[in-house]
């Protein structure tokens, strides 16, 4: 399926469990439908859970238009995206994909509740991250997607850049490569309203900050700094490590954290109950 934002660009996307909760799923640094099995997996999941679950790709990836890569250009394309399921959505944010998430709350009314799993968010201010930012425009400005990669995944598990450059799927994630500058933006801005106490004005909504059970501990720190920062957040764990999850485990976490943990237990799957429920 496809939707347009605002000025043009086509996004791609899965929907399933139309009528249940919406519910937006948004990827992290170097995540597309095509090559991430595991949120398809949990797309599914969740509907089954009873929500009507968007798993779009991001402007730039995948079967989506190439648009600026710009963490406005993500917001749009979550404008467009909330507006499908009928203007009031929560919004799921990987990694990365979580300081989208809040910059996106912080932007779009129609967004109403947030669930964030292990954002890699410095607690000091984003210099850090711009300087990251930075390195990313200038390789891609230069015309090298496989430098950009690189420099983006200096250090993290060096796997995680050889599935990358070294499978199947090498011409997607060079395509993708300029598109983590909008990562990198999200990060340092929401690290520097952080910082400042903006982040606690902007972002109001109920937010759930969701880690693995042996999360490294600079997500731990992360999670901490926004539930200490935020009006309304909660913390929470789920089983996985190294950044992952298995998709029943975290499905159970996101709908939990949608506060739905009550109807689930009674067995209240018609999804008539939960759409009346998160209407009221």
């Amino acid at each position: 399926m496809y939707v347009r934002t605002d000025d043009g660009v086509r996004i791609a996307y899965d929907r399933e469990g139309a009528g249940g909760r919406p519910l937006v799923l948004i990827g992290g640094l170097g995540q597309m439908r095509a090559t991430d099995a595991a949120t398809r997996t949990l797309t599914s999941e969740l509907a089954a859970r009873g929500c009507d679950v968007v798993h779009h790709d991001r402007p730039g990836r995948g079967d989506s238009d190439d648009g600026p890569a710009t963490l406005a250009g993500e917001v749009a394309a979550l404008r467009a995206l909330v507006d499908e399921l009928g203007g009031r959505a929560a919004l799921y944010g990987s990694s990365s994909g979580g300081a989208i998430a809040l910059a996106a709350a912080a932007a779009l009314p129609g967004v109403d509740r947030l669930v964030l799993w292990e954002v890699p968010l410095a607690t000091d201010g984003g210099a850090q991250a711009w300087a990251w930012h930075a390195g990313i425009v200038e390789r891609a400005r230069a015309g090298d997607p496989e430098a950009v990669l690189r420099f983006a995944t200096e250090g993290m598990p060096p796997e995680w850049l050889d599935g990358m450059l070294g499978g199947p799927d090498r011409e997607r994630y060079l395509r993708l490569a300029p598109t983590v500058a909008a990562d990198t933006e999200a990060l340092a801005r929401v690290a520097d309203a952080l910082a400042d106490g903006s982040l606690a004005r902007s972002v109001t909504v109920p937010t759930t900050v969701l880690t693995g059970s042996a999360a490294w501990p600079f997500f731990v720190a992360a999670a901490e700094a926004l539930v200490a920062a935020l009006p309304d957040a909660s913390r929470a764990e789920v089983p996985g490590a190294e950044h992952g999850w298995a998709p029943a485990d975290l499905a159970d976490a996101v709908v939990e954290a949608l506060d739905w943990g009550s109807l689930l237990t009674e067995g209240h799957l018609d999804r008539r109950v939960l759409a009346a429920h998160w209407a009221e």
